[in-house]
């Protein structure tokens, strides 16, 4: 293995789904440097459509504070279509990390109460000091959308390359009225996801699994 591919390998190792964080807030230096590797991932014709908005912390409280009471509400109000199901293998690993997570915070089988207060937590930003409001075009349908992934998943390994931890947070986008009501967000743009960032809280049972990913030839073929 090269030395740049081993480098990239521990990289993305290091990289996981923060879901509880320490008070203490990055820096603006750091956070402007995440930014900027981040969007020097491609996008079709180099349209760059992602929008960021970095919450301020009475933005983000303020928003907590109107998405926590819809933490009950059973019905989803996305810009984008969520999944209509997850069925086969799909299923089985949304199921697998599910678990994963209630049996480190201690939620057991049958405990909806407790699996609705882990759930509540997206509306909190896992205790995050920092916040990201990643938006589209609506205009770039599809496309747009795949491109901001591109930048999502940059913007994550440029925050573990510089030990910030991070979780992107597609709960967000089920409460879009909600959040383009709170950061006046412009009618023209779906809301996609929250990333929060910051520093992990290393101790908290929530930090303490990893998820696992398919062999090869699971997902691999040769046409």
């Amino acid at each position: 293995m090269s030395p740049k591919l081993k480098d990239f390998n521990e990289l993305m190792n290091s990289r996981f789904s923060c879901r509880a964080f320490l008070t203490k807030e990055v820096d603006q230096k750091t956070i402007d440097q995440i930014i900027k590797t981040a969007q020097k991932v491609p996008s079709w014709c180099n349209s760059q459509p992602w929008k960021v908005s970095l919450l301020r912390r009475e933005t983000k409280e303020l928003l907590c504070e109107k998405l926590l009471p819809s933490a009950k509400q059973t019905f989803e109000t996305p810009d984008i279509n969520f999944p209509e199901r997850y069925a086969g293998i799909y299923k089985t690993r949304r199921a697998t990390c599910g678990w994963q997570l209630y049996n480190a915070v201690g939620v057991q089988k049958g405990d909806r109460e407790g699996a609705g207060r882990q759930m509540a937590k997206n509306y909190e930003f896992f205790g995050a000091p920092h916040v990201a409001i990643i938006t589209a075009p609506k205009d770039l349908g599809a496309y747009g959308v795949l491109d901001c992934g591109a930048f999502i998943t940059a913007f994550t390994l440029a925050a573990a390359a510089l030990g910030v931890s991070s979780i992107p947070q597609a709960a967000i986008a089920g409460r879009a009225p909600i959040v383009r009501e709170v950061l006046n967000i412009e009618e023209d743009r779906n809301v996609l996801c929250a990333i929060s960032f910051g520093f992990a809280d290393t101790g908290h049972p929530a930090n303490s699994f990893r998820t696992q990913r398919a062999d090869l030839d699971e997902f691999v073929e040769w046409v």
